[in-house]
C-alpha cells in the first residue's frame, strides 16, 4: 500500500510548519484514525496566496497535505471549492478520475489505498472547514 513514491512526496516539507500569517486556519481530526492537521491559508481577493499545514498523521495524510498546499497556490476559492466537491466524489464512487491539475494524487489515492482515502481527505476537509464551504 504504500510505496517509495508516497514517501517521497510526504517528505516535501517546503510547507510545512505554521508560521501564524492567515486570513483563515482550522484544525481537523480524523475520527477514524486521530490523524489530525493545522492548516493556514491566506486568501487575497478570493484566491489562494499560500497553504502552510502540520500534520500529527500517516505518510497518507501527510503527502496529501505536501500535495495539496503546492496545488491550491493561486487557485480561486471557486475553483477549489468545485475541485474539493470533485475529489470528495472519487471517494463516494471508487472512479479514480482525477482534475488534471490533481493528476498526482492518483499516486496517493489508488484502489490500493482506497480504505484509507479518510488520510488523503482529511487536508481537503481542513480546508472547507477554513473558509467555511458547505460540505
Amino acid at each position: 500500500m504504500i510505496n517509495n513514491q508516497i514517501i517521497k512526496i510526504a517528505s516535501n516539507t517546503k510547507h510545512s510548519g505554521l508560521l501564524n500569517i492567515f486570513t483563515h486556519k482550522s484544525s481537523i481530526k480524523n475520527s477514524l484514525c486521530g490523524d489530525f492537521i493545522k492548516v493556514e491559508l491566506v486568501a487575497y481577493k478570493n484566491k489562494i496566496k499560500s497553504m502552510r499545514y502540520e500534520t500529527e498523521s500517516c505518510v497518507l495524510c501527510e503527502a496529501s497535505a505536501s500535495l495539496l498546499a503546492k496545488k491550491v497556490k493561486n487557485l480561486s476559492l471557486k475553483d477549489l471549492k468545485k475541485d474539493i466537491i470533485f475529489l470528495k466524489e472519487i471517494k463516494k464512487n471508487k472512479k479514480f478520475n482525477f482534475p488534471p491539475r490533481y493528476k498526482e494524487f492518483k499516486q496517493i489515492l489508488n484502489q490500493n489505498t482506497l480504505k484509507r482515502a479518510n488520510c488523503v481527505i482529511l487536508p481537503f476537509d481542513a480546508i472547507i472547514k477554513a473558509f467555511k464551504f458547505k460540505k
